[in-house]
């Protein structure tokens, strides 16, 4: 069954065949698409109830004959790759253990970092009290069948940009190379931001855990930018390094 979705005429960015990406308005987040046989992975929600229900809606019309996303991942418990995740109901949701401690007991703190960025208040308060925790936690790794031979991995890298920061690595095929969900632990389109909750001694190997998952000629999709290869994440390595006084 062809099910390579027409990616560029819903205006999203092909990766390879069944992944694409598109980059959100206003704070520039990614979020992507893997699509299998039988299943579908969301990779991080948006910012607000009514972004994630357009990624959601969106998702739908890229897979067609009434197919629907079944899993949600969620890179990092940050506003604008979280706050989405209530419009996802009935998927199964993965995140980085601990994640549910903080989408719990932080729940006022996103919200608030949430206005402070320029989310609506009503918006934001919306979208924490319908905030969504995890279904399954990641400690290790994580494999996720979505049929079709597509498999996914789903990597507890962190800490780093967070204190809970879950990659994704899509394997290449047929000639594509891999694909790897970075998250805000690469950032393509300005200085990576380290907020209250960061581990900068710890996001160096971080990112030596990214470059290993996807070695060389991975492509690799940052939470804020346009893709990267290897060469752009060891030079943010080396930026943070020298930042944090770690080797």
């Amino acid at each position: 069954m062809d099910v390579e979705p027409a990616w560029e005429a819903a205006g999203w960015e092909r990766l390879a065949p069944r992944v694409g990406r598109c980059r959100l308005p206003v704070w520039d987040c990614t979020a992507g698409l893997v699509v299998g046989d039988g299943a579908a992975l969301m990779i991080d929600a948006g910012s607000s109830l009514a972004e994630g229900a357009a990624l959601r809606t969106t998702a739908g019309e890229l897979l067609g004959g009434g197919r629907r996303v079944t899993h949600l991942a969620l890179t990092h418990p940050h506003f604008d790759h979280v706050l989405g995740a209530a419009a996802f109901a009935g998927v199964e949701v993965y995140g980085a253990v601990g994640i549910d401690t903080v989408l719990d007991k932080g729940r006022e703190e996103l919200g608030a970092d949430a206005v402070r960025h320029g989310l609506d208040r009503r918006a934001a308060a919306e979208a924490v009290d319908l905030l969504v925790h995890p279904h399954h936690l990641v400690c290790g790794e994580w494999t996720l069948d979505l049929g079709g031979g597509v498999q996914v991995l789903l990597a507890n890298v962190g800490p780093g940009h967070s204190g809970h920061d879950m990659a994704v690595l899509v394997p290449g095929g047929d000639g594509e190379p891999e694909t790897v969900f970075c998250g805000d632990l690469v950032e393509e389109s300005g200085e990576p931001q380290a907020g209250p909750d960061a581990v900068p001694s710890r996001w160096p190997a971080a990112l030596d855990r990214l470059l290993e998952l996807g070695g060389e000629d991975a492509r690799y999709v940052p939470g804020h930018g346009a893709v990267v290869d290897a060469a752009f994440v060891r030079a943010q390595r080396a930026t943070l390094a020298a930042r944090s006084g770690v080797s």
